[in-house]
């Protein structure tokens, strides 16, 4: 009776011993699930902590371009995110030149400009005043897109007024053209810029004379007025930009030939240029004195000579008598004082005249002079050199007054830079003097915890610190003890006397609770023990039982 009371205790305990085999496997089970999810959990931390730098892809882009850009972006697996103001794109730094490449040989963004595209998708039987509408957008837009090219102009418009052809000339009119442009912050176009602009406007549209285009700046500024040059001062930009393009020009070179003599930055120049921008047309006639007769070119001449006569010349009533030979000469009783002997009383003086009129050519000189604008009147230049720089043996350096020789070379290169003319009133000032040092500038040293990239660098190692903290912690505290009971050996069963492969499983609760229960008295374990030694077939049936999961 005590045999099978024991034999019923080891069969109960037995069978307790697979029911807490089935319990160990469902618990493994679970703790391969918690592992696995514990892992999961390390793995998407670890990949919180390793997220990628994100940078600006595209910024100020318009609404339609945008959404362009994401669903290409979506195409090309690209991660992105938007910027907290919303106007930018953001996407991984490693992926920002590939993704603009990639998105440029697309064509986008657009910016929110129509061009010749637009023609690509007429339609079948448009009307000939929709086709000249569509040709005139997309030439606004290819207009607009080559003014945006420019640095200075964010964003620009453009309005084209193309009348309609006329076969009539009298009708016919010229087109003209309005430009807005947004230019950026802090930039600006100066007047050689805006010529630019508007040359490019007319020569895209035929008979568009540039007159015709005007520019206009988002603050509403004319920037294209060619009415009005001159300033309230009578003074052209242009002639400003002239003086200072001549004046630096003059330092330039003044600077860069003493350089070499006393080293770099031991020379300061300045100039001052006078321009004549006046514009003069001169005729003069100049009429030199007389030359010398013998040198003088004879232009006219005209002579006149008369002869009078009347000693001994025939007188009275022509004839016979009047005719005739004078008679023989007589000496007279008295001679007149002076007069010739024998001359008679009645013999007259001869009276000769002789008239010459002689005209000389006069030397004349008639020039005409034209000066043109921009000519330089005068110069004014100033230079100041350092001390001579003077290196000793120990490589210290010191400094040194220029010496006359030094200053007089200085002098002569100077005004042979600048072109120096004594006529013109041209004066050059050399002086020698110690520069004063530049002060440094003291900047105030900001704390590292203060400097954006020290902010940068400890938020990446910030985040990689609490990823490793936390998966240590979370391999320690949940997966270190699930692996450690995966990996455990299963606990000894109960050996049944006579086979040694017979066990009964005593792990967790329920075993131990069997394990009590066996050996709950010492009596009963010591009839088990002698039921074993006594009856071993009856306890290795039990055993056959159990193993096979019968009751």
């Amino acid at each position: 009776m005590a045999a099978e009371n024991n034999a019923a205790l080891i069969n109960q305990g037995v069978n307790k011993g697979g029911t807490g085999l089935n319990s160990q496997l469902g618990n493994k089970l679970i703790l391969v699930v918690a592992a696995a999810a514990v892992v999961a959990v390390m793995v998407v931390f670890w990949l919180w902590s390793q997220q990628p730098d994100y940078r600006v892809l595209f910024s100020n882009y318009t609404d339609k371009d945008g959404g362009a850009i994401v669903a290409e972006l979506e195409k090309m697996n690209v991660p992105y995110k938007f910027s907290d103001s919303g106007t930018a794109i953001l996407v991984p730094a490693s992926q920002v030149h590939q993704a603009r490449l990639k998105l440029a040989s697309d064509g986008l963004p657009k910016g929110g400009n129509i061009g010749f595209e637009i023609l690509e998708n007429q339609k079948f039987g448009v009307s000939q005043f929709v086709e000249q509408v569509n040709f005139q957008r997309a030439l606004e837009g290819e207009l607009e897109r080559s003014i945006q090219s420019i640095g200075a102009v964010e964003t620009a418009r453009i309005h084209l007024a193309i009348p309609k052809a006329s076969v009539f000339v009298r009708d016919q009119q010229s087109p003209t053209a309005s430009v807005l442009l947004n230019l950026r912050a802090g930039r600006s176009l100066d007047a050689q810029q805006v010529g630019a602009v508007v040359h490019l406007v007319a020569s895209s549209v035929p008979n568009l004379p540039a007159a015709n285009v005007t520019v206009v700046d988002q603050n509403g500024n004319l920037l294209s007025d060619t009415s009005k040059k001159m300033g309230a001062n009578n003074l052209d930009p242009t002639q400003l930009k002239y003086i200072d393009d001549i004046q630096q020009s003059i330092i330039k070179r003044v600077e860069s030939i003493i350089t070499p003599i006393v080293g770099a930055k031991n020379v300061r120049a300045e100039a001052s240029a006078e321009i004549d921008f006046s514009s003069l047309e001169q005729a003069a006639e100049i009429y030199k004195p007389n030359q010398k007769p013998d040198d003088a070119a004879i232009r006219s001449l005209q002579s006149n000579e008369s002869l009078t006569s009347n000693g001994g010349a025939a007188t009275g009533v022509p004839g016979a008598l009047s005719n005739q030979p004078p008679p023989n000469a007589t000496a007279p009783i008295t001679t007149p004082a002076g007069a010739a002997p024998g001359a008679t009383a009645e013999a007259a003086p001869v009276n000769n005249q002789k008239n010459t009129t002689t005209n000389f050519e006069v030397d004349k000189t008639v020039r005409y002079s034209q000066q043109g604008m921009g000519g330089i009147k005068r110069l004014n230049v100033a230079v100041v050199v350092n001390n001579m720089p003077v290196v000793d043996k120990k490589g210290k350096v010191t400094y040194r007054p220029l010496t006359a020789a030094e200053k007089t070379q200085i002098n002569d290169l100077a005004m042979q830079a600048m072109g120096f003319n004594k006529e013109r009133g041209d004066a050059l000032t050399v002086v020698n003097s110690s520069f004063a040092g530049e002060p440094e500038e003291i900047i105030p040293e900001v704390p590292m915890w203060k400097n954006p990239e020290t902010i940068e660098y400890g938020k990446d190692a910030l985040r990689f610190i609490v990823g490793i903290v936390v998966l240590l912690l979370i391999y320690k505290r949940a997966l270190s003890p699930m692996l450690r009971k995966l990996t455990a050996p299963s606990p000894k069963l109960l050996n049944a006397p006579g086979d040694e492969d017979a066990v009964v499983n005593l792990s967790g609760a329920e075993g131990q609770a069997q394990l009590a229960a066996v050996a709950g008295s010492n009596s009963n374990l010591a009839a088990a023990k002698q039921l074993a030694k006594d009856n071993p077939r009856m306890v290795a049936s039990v055993v056959a039982n159990w193993t096979s999961g019968n009751e």
